[in-house]
């Protein structure tokens, strides 16, 4: 029996609805990256430079995703979130090294969407089916377990810092000049900015249905704020 043109739009869009969302779910934890620079901060170290461990549990990494498209009403704008950022800062150096394991990422959790200005709440099926489809076709994860953050200079501007930072993604490493403010104590640091990407830039295509009448907009921004404490500890 043939399905009407009606039913299968209806068909089409719902398939879109649950793919377009995800599930939070606590992935094992993963050691560093092979090549991850960790001995360039244990010189450092040695030499009594002051050098600064990630704090993951302090630290939180947001990306919020745009819907569009024509029919755009029929999806959801997300946060992707991670908890779970690790590595290391070398303020003297104006250096940073940090990894993100993709699999640790979290899909609309509630007080982020809020934050984000998100009016909306998409069911736990819509995210665990959005997640899903991130990881699996959208950052491919399998292939390409980790994010990389690299900064490599770091300089005064009217308003704070601007930071030179590499991101690998997705087999992909673009540069972003990126403004920054950064605290220091003697109980650690913190370093808090933001700044917008092209996912097509890192050869991801979004997401798009129905000759994109409904689809996910190239355009990322990301917000950050990492914690950090001395290291090594004594």
């Amino acid at each position: 029996m043939k399905m009407p043109r009606s039913a299968y739009l209806v068909a089409v869009l719902a398939a879109f609805v649950a793919a377009c969302a995800p599930q939070i779910r606590q992935a094992t934890p993963r050691p560093a990256p092979e090549n991850f620079p960790r001995a360039d901060y244990e010189r450092a170290a040695a030499q009594g430079k002051p050098v600064y461990r990630v704090d993951p549990e302090g630290s939180l990494v947001t990306i919020t995703v745009r819907r569009g498209g024509s029919l755009a009403r029929l999806g959801h704008d997300h946060v992707v979130a991670s908890h779970a950022a690790q590595g290391y800062v070398s303020l003297e150096e104006g250096r940073a090294d940090l990894y993100v394991p993709l699999d640790t990422l979290s899909v609309d959790e509630p007080a982020l969407r809020a934050e984000a200005g998100l009016d909306t709440q998409p069911s736990e099926s819509d995210i665990a089916a959005t997640r899903s489809n991130m990881l699996d076709k959208v950052l491919a994860t399998q292939q390409f377990p980790f994010a990389l953050i690299r900064v490599s200079s770091v300089e005064k501007i009217p308003a704070g810092l601007r930071m030179a930072v590499a991101l690998t993604l997705h087999g992909a490493t673009r540069t972003f000049a990126v403004p920054a403010q950064i605290e220091t104590g003697s109980d650690g640091m913190s370093v808090a900015g933001s700044f917008e990407f092209n996912q097509s830039d890192f050869g991801i295509v979004p997401f798009s249905i129905l000759s994109g009448a409904v689809q996910v907009q190239d355009r990322l921004s990301l917000r950050f704020r990492i914690r950090a404490a001395p290291w090594p500890t004594h």
